[in-house]
């Protein structure tokens, strides 16, 4: 919803109902395909666990991408369904093995799954979609002929080693207590582990659906880390400065976390060397050892030293440069809705609230 005062953006509007409209399609891909019952008890609690991430409220920006960029080079979407799905399903065992590395709390405004269940089925659910993911993408052997359907499986490969060696890169910050970072760090660990799943790779299987030159897919990989990191900026501030309620998950996470974002390597070129040994001292803790004051003390800094408003600027600047990509490299598509949506929907990525 606006804001009091504000009239809503017809433009915004417009993305909101497309993105609903996707979602509300790959969601019934995806329920058609899952299991839901099994004569085993056990196996039947395992369906129901799987279902859980899916049938959270969520945005569904990857299946959009794909299926939008299937059409602005002159694809039928329809056959791109069952690969945003697959999508959709990777989103959601990520986050389930994603939430136990970081100890999160909460997902889409809900107990993340292994508060719910315990660390060993939560890990157990994230495999089992895995699994089903891969399943997914083999049914598009019927859909898009073999040929296609296993270079799409051969994306999905490389978008998974990108992911887990970026999200290895994260995870060696925290186990290795280092803090020593600069922007370059953080933008190599957010291509990997952020741009590749959520833009480049869903960018690319939409114009390998809707049957555009090698050339023009090659572009997605620049233009898709340029809007990734973007997206991931913009992911970080809101952690900060969000509204739990519409953002999902807890405010100033990343901070009980010890997450390095680039708020935070900001703060620690502008801030003192007692400042920072400051927010060391507490970010370097577990969370269980941090007390909301001293959260609440490394918000301060960060708010005092404009460390947030830096981040959006960088993450505005990166959306104006994909545009212009965007423009640039495909002036040769028909204009259309896809193009003017998928020019809509970038704005989304760094403008949205939640």
């Amino acid at each position: 919803m606006p804001k009091t005062g504000q009239e809503p953006s017809p433009t915004k509007d417009l993305v909101t109902t497309y993105l609903s409209d996707v979602k509300s399609r790959v969601d019934a891909c995806i329920l058609d395909f899952l299991p839901i019952a099994h004569e085993h008890p056990d196996v039947h609690q395992l369906y129901q666990m799987m279902l859980d991430y899916p049938r959270r409220t969520a945005k569904g920006l990857r299946p959009a991408l794909c299926l939008l960029i299937c059409e602005a080079f002159g694809g039928n979407p329809e056959r791109a369904v069952n690969t945003a799905a697959a999508l959709e399903l990777l989103q959601n065992w990520l986050l389930i093995h994603d939430d136990i590395e970081d100890g999160s709390e909460l997902r889409r405004g809900e107990p993340c799954l292994h508060q719910k269940h315990g660390i060993p089925m939560a890990i157990n659910v994230g495999d089992a979609l895995h699994c089903k993911m891969w399943e997914m993408l083999l049914q598009n052997t019927e859909i898009l002929g073999h040929p296609l359907a296993f270079r799409i499986l051969s994306e999905f490969i490389q978008l998974s080693n990108q992911v887990v060696e970026g999200q290895h890169i994260e995870l060696s910050w925290v186990s290795n207590n280092q803090w020593n970072l600069d922007e370059d760090d953080y933008l190599t660990m957010c291509v990997q582990k952020t741009a590749w799943y959520t833009c480049i790779t869903p960018c690319r299987v939409g114009a390998i659906i809707g049957g555009a030159s090698d050339a023009d897919i090659e572009v997605f990989v620049e233009l898709g880390k340029n809007l990734g990191v973007a997206f991931q900026i913009q992911d970080d501030v809101l952690n900060l400065i969000g509204d739990v309620g519409r953002y999902g998950k807890e405010i100033a996470g990343d901070i009980s976390e010890g997450k390095r974002t680039l708020v935070l390597i900001h703060l620690f070129n502008a801030c003192t060397p007692i400042e920072a040994q400051h927010v060391i001292d507490i970010m370097a803790r577990p969370r269980e050892e941090k007390t909301e004051a001293e959260i609440e003390s490394v918000l301060h800094l960060m708010q005092k030293y404009n460390s947030i408003e830096y981040a959006q600027r960088r993450s505005k600047a990166l959306l104006q440069e994909v545009a212009g990509q965007f423009r640039n490299n495909f002036a040769h598509l028909p204009e259309g809705r896809a193009k003017h949506l998928f020019l809509s929907l970038i704005h989304f990525f760094v403008e949205r609230e939640y």
